[in-house]
């Protein structure tokens, strides 16, 4: 019985020993705060690629490809924002490797774009980012049944935490009449975020994200802010838009900067720091328009 008792626990250690954790592999910072929320201490977050890039423009190297062998699971945004990626994929074959669409539960907003073209920035909103968590945490379950319940929980958590945030900050605007505010942004970044507070776009500036209006363009852009008396602009805090302080000198606009949450290092805190930044540019803004400020 002894010797029996030995064998059966050398074969468990041994078996634990060779069972190793999650590596699950993303495309953008927000995904790397959620999956490293969800995972905690029962997987790894490898990003396919180094920090400090532009999606938009973006082929994968070499080096990028070999952590894709590394990878378990990939969690994709999959609507428009990490195509690099995408169009990657589609020419390699990875039959260990299992792709998981955030955005998969979510009603999308359209791009304007045509049919079928989504606007991608899912993750600057919290209620789409809570939804993200958990399909993340879900299809990880999947993967990893015995940790599917330690996963849900930390998802869970991490959820309350950001409409614990998210209902900071609308208890502030509750105060504010926000029925007349007209609102102007650089690309529709923001819609999905907005849409939480029950405030719409009026104007879109840029053609696409990252391409700069021709003069024309932007000379119509200045009048429809004229005509239609638009309060503020929002523009993204990381990117430089020069024809922005042109829209401010010709208008007298105010612009508030929000955050795009797919720069600097992958960090964690991201995703919550990052929000938090924007709610704060919200509320700013909107008190300016309002009168309240």
């Amino acid at each position: 019985m002894k010797n029996w008792l030995l064998l059966c626990t050398g074969l468990l250690l041994a078996f634990n020993a060779s069972a190793k954790p999650l590596m699950v592999g993303i495309t953008l910072h927000p995904y790397y705060s959620y999956v490293s929320k969800v995972l905690g201490d029962r997987g790894e977050v490898l990003p396919l690629i180094e920090s400090g890039f532009n999606p938009h423009s973006y082929e994968l190297q070499p080096s990028d490809l070999q952590r894709l062998l590394e990878m378990d699971a990939l969690v994709l945004n999959g609507i428009g924002h990490d195509e690099f990626a995408m169009h990657a994929l589609q020419g390699l074959e990875l039959p260990n490797l299992t792709l998981i669409p955030a955005n998969q539960d979510l009603p999308l907003l359209t791009s304007g774009h045509g049919d079928n073209n989504y606007n991608p920035h899912t993750f600057v909103s919290i209620d789409a980012a809570i939804r993200q968590l958990y399909t993340i945490a879900r299809e990880l379950g999947k993967l990893d049944p015995d940790n599917a319940d330690y996963f849900q929980a930390n998802a869970l958590a991490y959820g309350r935490e950001l409409r614990a945030l998210k209902n900071r900050y609308r208890r502030q605007l509750l105060e504010l009449d926000l029925s007349g505010i007209r609102i102007a942004s650089t690309h529709n970044a923001y819609g999905y975020l907005l849409q939480e507070f029950g405030i719409g776009i009026d104007t879109v500036i840029e053609p696409a994200h990252g391409v700069e209006p021709s003069a024309s363009q932007l000379q119509k852009t200045i009048e429809r802010i004229r005509d239609a008396n638009i309060h503020v602009l929002f523009t993204e805090l990381d990117m430089a838009n020069r024809y922005v302080e042109t829209i401010e000198q010709a208008t007298g606009i105010r612009i508030y900067h929000f955050s795009h949450m797919t720069f600097g290092d992958y960090d964690p805190q991201l995703v919550s720091r990052e929000m938090e930044h924007n709610l704060q540019t919200l509320v700013q803004a909107l008190r300016f328009a309002s009168g309240a400020a």
